[in-house]
C-alpha cells in the first residue's frame, strides 16, 4: 500500500476529501518524525509504539574488498506492533 493509497482509505472511511487526509497523513507522518528526532516514543494505542534505540559500534566486511572495517553506532527508529495488530496479522 502506497501513501496515495492510504490517503484515499482515509477519506473514503472518514467521509472527506482526498486534500483533507493527505493533509492530516503529512501532519501525522511530521509529528512522529519530530518525535523521534527529539528522542521521545510515540504509542499509538491498538496499533504500536514507535521507538528510537541506539546500534552499539561494531566490526564489519566491506563486501567488495573483503576488509574488516569499524561501523560506528548510530540511533535508529524501530516500530514494536502491538499485541492487537501482531494478532491481526497472524
Amino acid at each position: 500500500m502506497t501513501k496515495a493509497d492510504l490517503v484515499a482509505v482515509m477519506a473514503k472511511s472518514s467521509g472527506g476529501s482526498k486534500t483533507a487526509a493527505e493533509k492530516a497523513m503529512n501532519a501525522f507522518v511530521y509529528g512522529v518524525y519530530e518525535s523521534l528526532r527529539r528522542g521521545r516514543r510515540v504509542t499509538i494505542s491498538g496499533f504500536g509504539t514507535f521507538v528510537v534505540t541506539k546500534r552499539a559500534a561494531r566490526n564489519g566486511r566491506n563486501p567488495r574488498t573483503g576488509n574488516e572495517i569499524k561501523i560506528p553506532p548510530a540511533k535508529v527508529p524501530r516500530f514494536r506492533p502491538s499485541r492487537a495488530l501482531k494478532t491481526a496479522v497472524r
